[in-house]
């Protein structure tokens, strides 16, 4: 986890990914995203580049792949939602075996898996390769609007203690005998939320007259302004860049 701001997400390297600054990462993971999109369904072959592509900037990073593969699990509805697609889809069907699937489905069904994948997949590197606090900084580098920046660092500094209060009054209801399970179950369950939410507004509060009582104004800073360097931007475009250029092969070939 690697210091006392550490997330799960994160894992910590010295590789030139992890050094990039946040906000140049978030630029080219959101034009690589893009691209993918772009890309035509029917271009198989340009999908697949672009994962190698993908799968080269992970290999780059030196996250082990172990830690990203649990975590495209958070994918799992769209994979549930795109294999009912050729079931459920109209026009023309295709008999595979028993089963009479549609074509435009099937199409629909890659097209939501592959690009989804891909785009879980740059989230999840950006998110293995830069600490929380740093991407809500890069957001307000890149003059996100300040009210959702400042959210944003709330949720990112504060959900590991609130998650830890969640657990600290689920350990004392169980120290109390309480056994969840079952409709007779809910009122205690209800009781907790509602405990959870004045602690955390009290808490809010106190956090903001605090903030206040140190000269807070509203305005979020964005951290370190320097210039980036051509080169930096250069390297960090490298994965965009090339995923574009397949992006427009795919065109010009379909």
């Amino acid at each position: 986890m690697g210091g006392p701001h550490g997330h799960a997400l994160t894992t910590h390297g010295r590789t030139r990914l992890h050094a990039l600054p946040a906000h140049v990462k978030i630029v080219a993971t959101l034009a690589y995203v893009v691209a993918v999109v772009l890309t035509p369904r029917e271009a198989v072959w340009a999908l697949g580049v672009q994962a190698l592509l993908l799968l080269g900037a992970v290999l780059a990073s030196r996250v082990p792949l172990r830690h990203l593969a649990p975590r495209l699990l958070v994918e799992v509805p769209f994979v549930v939602f795109a294999l009912l697609m050729p079931f459920v889809a109209t026009g023309p069907r295709i008999d595979v075996g028993p089963l009479s699937l549609s074509e435009a489905g099937l199409w629909g069904a890659w097209n939501l898996l592959a690009k989804g994948t891909l785009g879980v997949g740059a989230s999840l590197l950006l998110a293995a390769t830069t600490e929380p606090a740093d991407i809500v900084t890069g957001l307000a580098r890149l003059r996100l609007p300040g009210q959702l920046v400042l959210i944003l660092g709330f949720m990112v500094r504060y959900a590991d203690i609130v998650t830890g209060q969640l657990r600290a009054m689920r350990v004392a209801r169980e120290s109390r005998g309480f056994r969840g399970g079952g409709v007779r179950s809910w009122p205690v369950l209800a009781r907790t939320a509602g405990a959870l939410f004045v602690r955390s507004y009290e808490r809010g509060e106190r956090v903001h007259l605090a903030m206040l009582s140190r000269g807070f104004d509203g305005r979020v800073r964005g951290g370190d302004d320097a210039p980036v360097s051509a080169g930096t931007w250069a390297a960090a475009l490298v994965l965009p860049l090339t995923a574009g250029l397949v992006l427009a092969a795919a065109r010009v070939t379909s």
